[in-house]
């Protein structure tokens, strides 16, 4: 049984959940973020038990088809942003996301919108930002090497952009003493 889980968003974030799942004698076959296989399939009141030990967690699980495809959208987002090299993708962020998830770009953005509040364009935004930020943060590329690496036209439209969403330059960012990086899931 596949089960999806709201807010497993990195690599730590899977850890637990694979423990968890151990933990109430499920072997996992298989584990992404925001997705787990698990075997034998688990009854209501596991999945019920499941459910409570996760959110206790901070995490949920999602049982509507809508909300799932959702929390999909933005765990490809937060795959492509953050662990892919967006220079190298030569293929529109949106596609790949709609290509990934066998499902019409129009379906997939109208029903993120209706959920979320926002565009998928927005969020692919935003979860730019907080990683410029994370390769600020770090110090090891100047401007230029993060907005080439991030698929940037330009540091200045990266640094427009980087105003736009957080209301501070990247380099009066860099220079804050209060750097203010949100967690994944909560972008």
């Amino acid at each position: 049984m596949i089960l999806y889980v709201k807010n497993m968003v990195c690599d730590r974030c899977i850890m637990i959940v694979d423990q968890q799942l151990n933990n109430f004698g499920f072997s996992v076959k298989d584990i992404s973020l925001g997705k787990v296989e698990v075997e034998p399939e688990p009854d209501s009141a596991q999945l019920q038990d499941i459910g409570s030990a996760l959110q206790v967690l901070g995490f949920e699980l999602i049982d509507k088809e809508k909300d799932q495809l959702i929390e999909q959208v933005k765990n490809e987002v937060i795959n492509l942003v953050h662990y892919s090299d967006l220079n190298e993708i030569k293929q529109s962020l949106m596609h790949i996301i709609a290509d990934r998830l066998n499902r019409e770009y129009t379906y997939l953005s109208r029903l993120f919108s209706d959920g979320e509040g926002i565009t998928i364009e927005r969020y692919i935004i935003q979860q730019k930002i907080e990683k410029v930020k994370e390769l600020l943060e770090y110090g090891e590329l100047n401007l230029n090497e993060i907005s080439y690496k991030m698929g940037y036209s330009s540091s200045a439209h990266l640094s427009a952009q980087f105003k736009t969403i957080t209301g501070m330059s990247p380099s009066k960012y860099k220079s804050a003493t209060d750097q203010n990086r949100k967690p994944l899931d909560r972008v």
